[in-house]
C-alpha cells in the first residue's frame, strides 16, 4: 500500500488532511506519526504535527475458538440428583470445589502468523462471483467487469436498474462494497490489495459531476473575491474537489470540521494561505 505524509499544526488536522488525499474514511486508514508538535511557553505549542498514511489492509476475520472436548462424563454414583434435576448450589464453607475459570495459554494467546500473499486475481474471482450472485437474488440481469492493476481490483456491475444498489449519495453502493470485501478479502485472507466496487459506473459519473461542480466554484469565487463554504462531505467527494481545483490559478481549497460534517472551502489563493483551519 502506498503511504502519503502530510504536515499541519496539529495531530488531528495532519489526519484530516491525510484522509483527505486518500480518500478514506478514518476506519479504513493506518498511521504513523512521525511527529508532534512540542509544548511552549503560555500554553502554545511549538513544531508541527507530521504523520503519514496509507490505505488500512484488509485483515481476515478470526475464527472463534473452539473449545476440545473431553470425555463423556463418567454414570453419576448412587446417590446422585437424576439426570434433569440440579442439585443444591454450594454455599459458604462447602466443601465441593469452585471450577476454576479457564485459562488460555500463551500460544493459545499469541497472534496466528499471515499466510502468503493471496493472487489477487483469486480475490477478484471471489467477488465477482458474489456480486453475480447478488444480481441473481435481486432478479437482475448485468454484468460484473473486473480490472487489476497490480495490487489494485476495481469492479463494476453494469445492467438495467442495478442503481437500486446505489442509494442516496451512494450510501448502498458503500454497504455492497464493505460485503464484497468481506466475502473475498477478509475469508481469503488477503492483506494487500484495494477493492474499488462500482454500480453502473456511479462512481466515475459522480466524479465528473463533483469537478464539473467544483469548476464552477472556483470561477464564482474568482468573480466574487468572496470564499465558498460546500456542502458537507465524505473523504471520497473531498478529494474529489481538491484534485479538480488542485491545478486552479487563484483558488485554493481546504477542509474544515470533523466528520461527517467536514467540508471543503473554496477560497482566493491569498485568503486560503492566511485562513485558520484544522488542516
Amino acid at each position: 500500500m502506498e503511504w502519503v505524509e502530510t504536515t499541519a499544526d496539529t495531530l488531528e488536522a495532519a489526519k484530516n488532511l491525510a484522509l483527505d488525499q486518500l480518500g478514506v474514511s478514518e476506519e479504513d486508514a493506518e498511521f504513523d506519526v512521525l511527529e508532534e508538535p512540542k509544548p511552549g511557553l503560555f500554553g502554545r505549542t511549538r513544531g508541527e504535527a507530521r504523520v503519514r498514511a496509507r490505505v488500512r489492509p484488509t485483515a481476515p476475520r478470526s475464527k472463534p475458538e473452539r473449545r476440545d472436548r473431553g470425555p463423556k462424563r463418567a454414570a453419576r454414583a448412587e446417590g446422585d440428583a437424576p439426570k434433569g434435576r440440579r442439585g443444591p448450589k454450594a454455599t459458604a464453607g462447602s466443601d465441593r470445589p469452585r471450577r476454576e475459570p479457564r485459562k488460555s495459554s500463551d500460544a493459545e494467546r499469541a497472534p496466528r502468523p499471515e499466510g502468503p500473499p493471496v493472487d489477487p486475481a483469486t480475490v477478484s474471482a471471489a467477488a465477482t462471483t458474489f456480486l453475480e450472485g447478488m444480481l441473481t437474488a435481486a432478479g437482475l440481469v448485468g454484468q460484473v467487469t473486473s480490472t487489476l492493476n497490480g495490487e489494485d481490483i476495481d469492479i463494476n456491475v453494469l445492467g438495467d436498474d442495478v442503481s437500486i444498489f446505489v442509494g442516496q449519495r451512494g450510501a448502498t453502493l458503500m454497504a455492497v462494497q464493505d460485503l464484497t470485501r468481506v466475502v473475498s478479502q477478509r475469508r481469503l485472507g488477503d492483506h494487500d490489495t484495494h477493492m474499488r466496487v462500482d454500480i453502473g459506473s456511479y462512481r466515475e459519473r459522480r466524479r465528473e459531476a463533483l469537478s464539473r461542480f467544483a469548476l464552477k466554484v472556483a470561477d464564482d469565487v474568482l468573480a466574487t473575491g468572496q470564499p465558498r463554504v460546500l456542502e458537507p462531505m465524505n473523504s471520497a467527494d473531498r478529494k474529489i474537489v481538491h484534485d479538480a481545483l488542485v491545478n486552479s490559478t487563484g483558488v485554493s481549497t481546504h477542509s474544515q470540521g470533523q466528520d461527517p460534517h467536514r467540508r471543503v472551502v473554496v477560497a482566493l489563493a491569498e485568503t486560503a494561505e492566511t485562513a485558520e483551519t484544522t488542516e
